[in-house]
């Protein structure tokens, strides 16, 4: 099967609003989208992927531009939008293009937040998803595997996931920094702002030990107590809660600062001046920035994580960059693989037909004659070793370097010299 006939079909963040991305959800049925494909007679082989970034078919047809229509009707099936508009929306890769860009989705460098994990697990779940009702063969099932390969390798090569790219990992970061091991802290979050509930999550992935709320609507903070498995208490505990956490996560949006220098200069005293890490992410800031002149008190600020975040966003473009070579490398590393899958048949019916005259012609020639078997086994092996290198040119030229054209031109010459598309051949 040629390189080209392999083709990705799609939609994602770069190509279309979140407005129509939301549209190509199939939810309602996650069954479906499989059925669907399997009904498109010019797609041998598929792999369909959806995320909340991307929705995605992998496969394989020797009627590209058909199957490319027929993909695209299924993806906007439940849209209504003009077959112009679909087709800006989407992007169609072919061949070692198509290739490239699996292994960079796989590998998160064509994430919306690039080194992010889940891609990874999401492409895997998708090809259990599409084997499950028969989607990939034998190119995809190679293909696909190769691309998860190709992820880990980068993972261990490179540090492209090491370094926060969101305020809410960023707070995560910096709470390492200064407390080392997270596993015995405790945090309080006070508001229910978003990336307040993020950084808290991070925290908790993190292994700290308790999570505290505290909002000036009790039913909010018992609700998002809940999802931590922590505490909700009033916004008036702030202080006494103060003597007891590690870590203040502040998001209430509240129109002046919810805590002063001087609240916490009397806590430092009872806390014995044990470290209190504070993370400012409301605008206008909740946090006294005076707050930072008190010993082993550390005030941090959205400006402050946005800071780090963005030298970190420098330090992933520099892995993305040794990322990108891997990609390069392993992409021609399957095509090479995919090349010798074409010519494969070709080579086998070559020796095959040669190997069979010879034996046949053998065959004629000992009727004849009155030899030993040691004789005759030395007469086969010297004619099978004729023949091996009498095909070896011919081998040779089939595996040079060339364009897909020219591979295919060789391809069906060596068949048509040979006869090799023949049903069969008489050796008489």
């Amino acid at each position: 099967m040629s390189v080209d006939t392999i083709q990705i079909l799609g939609v994602n963040h770069k190509t279309a609003p979140v407005a129509v991305r939301e549209k190509l959800s199939f939810s309602d049925d996650p069954e479906a989208p499989f059925a669907n494909l399997k009904a498109i007679d010019v797609c041998d082989e598929f792999c369909f992927l959806s995320t909340c970034n991307r929705v995605e078919v992998i496969y394989t047809s020797r009627q590209q531009e058909e199957a490319a229509r027929a993909v695209r009707r299924f993806l906007f099936s439940n849209c209504a939008v003009s077959t112009e508009e679909a087709e800006e929306y989407t992007y169609l890769h072919q061949g070692s293009a198509a290739i490239h860009h699996l292994f960079r989705v796989a590998s998160s460098l064509d994430s919306m937040v690039v080194g992010e994990p889940q891609i990874l697990g999401q492409l895997k779940d998708a090809y259990r998803k599409s084997s499950d009702c028969g989607g990939p063969g034998v190119i995809l099932n190679r293909m696909l595997h190769k691309a998860f390969s190709v992820a880990k390798r980068i993972r261990t090569e490179t540090d492209i996931g090491g370094h926060a790219v969101s305020i809410s990992y960023a707070a995560v970061e910096l709470a390492k920094k200064i407390f080392g091991k997270l596993d015995n802290k405790k945090v309080l979050l006070v508001g229910a702002g978003e990336m307040a509930e993020l950084a808290a999550e991070h925290l908790v992935n993190q292994g700290v030990a308790e999570v505290i709320v505290a909002n000036r609507t009790l039913e909010r903070a018992v609700t998002l107590a809940r999802c931590f498995k922590g505490l909700a208490v009033s916004l008036s505990e702030l202080i006494p809660q103060l003597e007891v956490v590690d870590i203040l996560i502040s998001s209430t949006g509240a129109p002046g600062f919810i805590l002063h220098k001087d609240d916490v200069r009397s806590v430092m005293r009872k806390r014995r001046n044990r470290p209190l890490f504070l993370i400012d992410i409301a605008v206008p800031r909740d946090l006294d920035p005076k707050l930072n002149d008190l010993e082993n008190v550390f005030l941090y600020d959205v400006d402050d994580l946005n800071n780090v975040v963005e030298m970190n966003k420098s330090e992933r473009e520099q892995e993305a960059g040794v990322a990108e070579r891997i990609v390069s490398e392993d992409c021609l590393k399957f095509l090479q693989w995919l090349d010798n899958m074409e010519l494969s048949p070709t080579i086998t019916a070559l020796m095959k037909k040669a190997d069979g005259i010879r034996k046949a012609e053998l065959k004629k020639t000992f009727s004849h004659l009155d030899l030993s078997k040691k004789d005759k086994k030395s007469i086969d092996k010297l004619t099978g070793s004729i023949i091996n290198k009498l095909l070896h040119d011919p081998i040779l030229f089939l595996k040079e370097n060339h364009t897909v054209e020219q591979k295919q031109q060789k391809l069906d010459l060596i068949r048509q010299m040979f006869s090799l598309d023949k049903d069969s051949f008489n050796p008489q």
